[in-house]
């Protein structure tokens, strides 16, 4: 049997704040998480990911399991970049043994059984599979150079994804709504449009999945994925990836939303990515511009550095908490299990699991932070495994070691 193994080579670990609690192939790019965008386009379930150590224990839905040191992939199996973002449309042919983009090897298919334990540490390429007298076959799709390309490409990635998932969807009749645009509209049987919605696809189609709800007053400007079991409760909604089960409120803009996370009121959020299981208490707002209209410039693991964006908001990692009134200031990083409150506005960085309103920040309890968690979660009716729980406690233990 193929297996499919998602690879995050060293560059991929960098890109925080998300790389401390999930795997590159698990963060959504345009519509879909990185990891599906593959299955697709290998006609094949993941069986495993390749990362850093304290992963091992990551677990989220139907994500796969880590591949630990002792495996061996055997011949056949596919090994692909998670920093590719693969085309929706791309076909991995079972004739070619490597695939490129842009210049480099994307994906391999290995020839012969191969132990993976060379891989754990990110610093090996896929170049160094692919024999001499290959030739790569061509693969669409675009490259992630750095964490906030998710943001800088957004736009376009979604003009590309909603077509073709859209159109294969089975679909439902467009009521109450008004529509504008001559962009394609899709909406899954079982989605819910409240009257007095305005669905404007003149920038770019929408695509809104099943269960989903629209309230009145809203406008949800084109390209827009709305996620299943996402409620969007009014205001606009503009060029933006919302992943499943989160509730929306407020102008938002060029954002994407992992999935499970809370926007429940006013405030404004623009070009920015938010984690799972992320919250934003009333009127937490993000600035997107700089008052110079330069580049922003954004905390990295290795310093600051120029994203020679215009546009760039917030990145916000997994089950950050923020509380009413927080003001993000352009550019500023949100570590995984961060919670602030009482902050006018946030300096550029705020660290992984730190508690307060200011520097120098308090570091939270682990057995506080769990309790917050599960709390959240069983809202959504998801339950914290004792295997997610120790990969939360790896993370927590590591930006300890680090701070």
């Amino acid at each position: 049997m193929k297996r499919l193994y998602l690879y995050d080579d060293f560059k991929a670990r960098s890109f925080a704040p998300f790389a401390l609690t999930r795997p590159v192939s698990e963060l959504r790019a345009g519509v879909e998480l990185i990891r599906l965008r593959w299955e697709r386009a290998a006609a094949s379930k993941a069986y495993g990911f390749i990362s850093s150590r304290h992963l091992d224990d990551f677990t989220e839905f139907d994500s796969p399991p880590a591949a630990h040191a002792d495996a061996t992939a055997p011949a056949g199996s596919m090994l692909v970049n998670s920093r590719f973002v693969v085309s929706l449309d791309a076909h991995i042919d079972d004739t070619s043994s490597a695939f490129s983009a842009d210049g480099l090897i994307c994906a391999v298919r290995l020839r012969k059984s191969t132990d993976i334990s060379g891989l754990l540490d990110g610093s090996q390429n896929l170049e160094s599979f692919v024999q001499s007298d290959v030739v790569p076959a061509p693969l669409a799709g675009r490259w992630l150079r750095e964490v906030w390309d998710l943001v800088g490409d957004l736009q376009i990635q979604l003009a590309e994804d909603i077509p073709l998932v859209g159109s294969r969807l089975s679909g439902a009749a467009i009521e109450n709504a008004t529509v504008i645009g001559k962009h394609s509209i899709y909406l899954e049987t079982g989605a819910q449009i409240e009257p007095f919605v305005v669905l404007d696809a003149s920038d770019g189609p929408i695509l809104i999945r099943r269960g989903a709800t629209i309230a009145s007053f809203t406008r949800i400007f084109g390209p827009t994925y709305i996620g299943e079991d996402t409620h969007i409760a009014g205001d606009s909604i503009r060029g933006c990836s919302i992943g499943d089960v989160c509730k929306v409120r407020g102008e938002i803009s060029s954002t994407i939303l992992l999935g499970h996370s809370n926007k429940g009121h006013t405030g404004f959020v623009g070009n920015s990515y938010l984690g799972r299981w992320v919250n934003f208490g009333a009127g937490t707002t993000t600035s997107n511009l700089k008052n110079t209209y330069g580049p922003v410039s954004l905390w990295t693991p290795d310093g600051v550095r120029d994203t020679g964006l215009q546009f760039l908001g917030s990145l916000v990692g997994d089950h950050a908490k923020l509380g009413i009134g927080t003001m993000l200031t352009t550019g500023c990083v949100i570590g995984a299990g961060a919670n602030v409150f009482g902050a006018r506005v946030t300096p550029k960085v705020v660290p992984p699991f730190a508690w307060g309103e200011q520097e120098p920040w308090s570091r939270n309890e682990f057995p506080r932070f769990c309790e917050v968690t599960e709390r959240m979660m069983e809202r959504r009716h998801v339950s914290l495994a004792a295997k997610a729980k120790a990969q939360l406690e790896a993370a927590f233990l590591l930006s300890g070691e680090s701070a």
